[in-house]
């Protein structure tokens, strides 16, 4: 049997799940509580604010987690822009082919949702994206990438990973994720814009 200290971690493990596969109106309490094994008593006392702080921490810890990645490689691929989209394109594959095609991005499932819904939800989200394509702008320009271009190239590269994992959870394949590998290895030729 877990132990009730690890109630907060179990409830944060669910909802990130729960929210990748189904988001946030689909996702219910009884639901996270249900498969968290966390006590509803317990719950309300990691978070008082119920469901709205729980997707806070969900978030920030999904955000921490994928700029963690993101960081380690770009330590992995320092000074080279293809190999870097080549293991991020070749990690989103391995965690849709992980997760049997059922998760997508959560903070692509909860933007879609929440958007006209909840604004502090949707800035905290945001600034998630905004982290990860820093980190992958910071990259580009330790290739030689102008600012302009290490930009526009971080920026294009989100929105296509993010893309791709919507049409991989749709065609249950990670081919979509070889497909952006291929046309950013014809588009990364030149270093400067």
């Amino acid at each position: 049997m877990p132990r009730i200290t690890d109630s907060r971690v179990r409830a944060i493990d669910a909802a990130e799940r729960l929210f990748r596969m189904q988001g946030y109106a689909a996702t219910g309490l009884t639901q996270i509580l249900e498969e968290s094994g966390s006590p509803k008593g317990s719950f309300y006392f990691h978070f008082p604010r119920g469901k709205t702080q729980l997707a806070e921490e969900t978030i920030d810890r999904y955000v921490a987690n994928r700029a963690t990645s993101i960081r380690q490689i770009s330590e992995n691929t320092q000074g080279d822009a293809l190999a870097f989209v080549k293991q991020l394109c070749s990690a989103a594959a391995a965690d849709m082919v992980a997760s049997d095609f059922q998760y997508g991005c959560l903070m692509q499932n909860l933007a879609n949702e929440l958007a006209g819904l909840d604004a502090a939800l949707t800035e905290r989200i945001a600034r998630g994206f905004v982290e990860s394509t820093n980190i992958a702008v910071e990259h580009f320009r330790g290739c030689g990438f102008t600012p302009k271009r290490a930009a526009s190239t971080a920026t294009a590269l989100t929105a296509a990973l993010e893309g791709a994992r919507t049409i991989a959870r749709l065609e249950r394949t990670p081919a979509v994720f070889k497909a952006l590998a291929d046309v950013s290895a014809k588009g990364l030729g030149s270093r400067s814009a």
